[in-house]
């Protein structure tokens, strides 16, 4: 029996994600986290064959708690599924000592199928990600600008990308606003732009956001 923990910040996600997983006789589903303090302090108390894992929570991000648990259970596969396209963070996430990628539009049966492999103890990559992985690690290809941010400094770079303001970003990141502008500027500095627009547009241009969500 696969025992599976679910940490999704959203109780309709997670009871949604359950009834799928659980209509498989050899998966279950006994836990679930609202957020990742509770995650780790789940994990902590009991043992789990795999972390389903959402991208996207209040307080600390889904990587963060990913890199959290690979540094305690290196050895505990961590499946994301994210809202976010492959583009956005797949790569990263892998790096980080993720045991593969969903986005939420996935079907079941590709939900299913990643569960078993991770839980075998593979990887499951796509080939768009195997792709960007290869380039990722290739000495003789060019960086592309937004890769070479820091996870942190990603992070904030999709948020003044998609019209947040400093203040809004550091209230969602429970950080400083100092601390959120000094990120804007070592961003701005490494991807050679001036303002808020310029990661708007490059944001777009990149498919590492939507352009109707801004425009909304």
């Amino acid at each position: 029996m696969i025992k599976i923990l679910i940490v999704d910040d959203h109780d309709i996600v997670r009871a949604g994600l359950k009834q799928l997983l659980c209509e498989t006789p050899d998966i279950e589903v006994p836990g679930e986290a609202g957020s990742g303090v509770e995650a780790i302090n789940l994990i902590r108390k009991e043992k789990w064959d795999v972390v389903l894992l959402d991208m996207s929570m209040p307080g600390k991000s889904g990587l963060e708690v990913l890199k959290q648990i690979k540094q305690e259970y290196p050895k505990l596969p961590v499946l994301i599924l994210s809202m976010h396209p492959e583009d956005q963070y797949a790569v990263r996430v892998h790096k980080a000592g993720a045991a593969g990628y969903l986005t939420k539009r996935c079907v079941t049966n590709e939900l299913v199928q990643a569960v078993y492999k991770v839980a075998a103890g593979g990887k499951y990559i796509s080939e768009t990600v195997a792709e960007r992985l290869a380039l990722s690690i290739d000495p003789t290809a060019t960086a592309i600008p937004h890769e070479t941010l820091s996870d942190r400094e990603y992070q904030v770079f999709q948020m003044l990308a998609s019209g947040k303001q400093v203040s809004a970003i550091a209230r969602e990141l429970s950080l400083s606003s100092k601390t959120i502008s000094t990120h804007r500027s070592k961003i701005l500095t490494k991807m050679q732009m001036k303002s808020n627009s310029e990661l708007m547009f490059y944001a777009i241009n990149y498919g590492l956001i939507s352009q109707e969500k801004n425009l909304s």
